[in-house]
């Protein structure tokens, strides 16, 4: 395997990686800045409004985006036995 398999390889991999982190992260850092809003106008400062908001907006997420990322990550790791299988016939 060429050294521009490898670089490219592992392109692919950091960009499947923030394909599949992106809706969990994104959706915590919305969901905590509203709820910091809402916290900074009603002066109310309790660790659990902050907490139990973020875990079921993730939850919710990953229902709705988890055949997007099964999707992603099957695809990827089919790209990869390819390259594997191109490796061992050369």
């Amino acid at each position: 395997m060429q050294a521009i398999d490898l670089g490219a390889i592992l392109e692919q991999t950091f960009i499947v990686a923030l394909k599949l982190s992106a809706p969990a992260l994104l959706t915590a850092l919305g969901v905590g800045l509203l709820v910091s809003l809402v916290q900074a106008v009603t002066q109310l400062n309790e660790a659990t409004l902050s907490f139990v908001p973020k875990v079921l907006a993730i939850g919710a997420v990953m229902v709705m985006a988890g055949s997007f990322m099964t999707a992603t990550l099957i695809s990827f790791a089919r790209h990869l036995f390819d390259q594997l299988i191109l490796v061992g016939t050369t």
